[in-house]
């Protein structure tokens, strides 16, 4: 003898019963209840920008000058000017070198200068390097 009628019974007790617990677990607080506190996933802090020291950064490029204090002056690979770097802005001169360390700025030697500095490091530079006159 099958019993088709406690089963269907069953089956909507246990539909019912999980669509009264989701209603509970989804309905507003009572009058009477705090509401509770609304929590916002922590958005995380951009990471610091070391401060340069203009002191430390006049000893860190010295290099530069060997390209970019020369007027004029053209790299043999490729061919083309050097920019002068003295007296550009601090935030310029740290993206550019960043840009070059990570690999999304291409040239081949300051690719390679770039990969040898700290983020300290050219936070120095560039405070260095910003206060040159031009």
């Amino acid at each position: 003898m099958t019993r088709p009628l406690p089963i269907a019974a069953s089956l909507v007790l246990a539909v019912l019963s999980a669509a009264a617990f989701a209603q509970t677990e989804t309905a507003p607080p009572d009058a009477g209840e705090a509401a509770p506190a609304a929590t916002q996933p922590a958005t995380p802090a951009a990471p610091a920008k070391p401060a340069g020291s203009a002191e430390r950064g006049k000893q860190l490029a010295y290099t530069c000058q060997g390209c970019h204090g020369v007027t004029g002056y053209k790299n043999a690979y490729p061919n083309y000017h050097v920019p002068r770097i003295g007296g550009q802005s601090a935030t310029y001169l740290a993206n550019a070198l960043t840009e070059y360390q990570k690999g999304t700025r291409k040239h081949p030697t300051m690719e390679a200068q770039a990969h040898s500095f700290s983020e300290q490091d050219i936070a120095d530079i560039a405070a260095y390097l910003s206060e040159l006159k031009p």
